[in-house]
């Protein structure tokens, strides 16, 4: 039995989690997803498939702030980031879809900057 490519392993994984975590207007997703300089999350209601907030690494209010800082540090100001626009909007609880990664280092850090600025999950 050969060994299975990360990414391959990643998919499966969140394939699975996919299984147990929904969204909805009430209580929508919060997913993350890394790769390898920046990180993403997005607030989705499912039961719409609709994106309603979304947040980077690459957003514009970021441009010059993250240059030299570490990758959890700058998960950490897109966290909050990301929980500041989804508080604007009225959005309390969300569900957290760390998306096949583990729970750990910048996954960890914007679901625990998230927490920080109120979102409950």
């Amino acid at each position: 039995m050969g060994k299975i490519e990360p990414r391959v392993g990643r998919l499966k994984r969140h394939r699975r989690v996919r299984g147990k975590v929904k969204g909805t207007m009430a209580k929508p997703r919060l997913c993350v997803f890394r790769s390898l300089n920046h990180i993403y999350a997005q607030v989705i209601d499912d039961a719409k498939g609709h994106t309603l907030i979304s947040a980077s690494t690459l957003d514009s209010e970021f441009e010059n702030s993250l240059d030299g800082k570490a990758k959890t540090i700058q998960a950490e100001l897109m966290g909050s980031l990301v929980a500041r626009r989804a508080r604007g909007i009225g959005i309390e609880q969300v569900v957290f879809d760390r998306g096949g990664y583990k729970y750990h280092g910048r996954v960890k850090a914007v679901a625990e900057a998230a927490r920080k600025e109120g979102l409950k999950f």
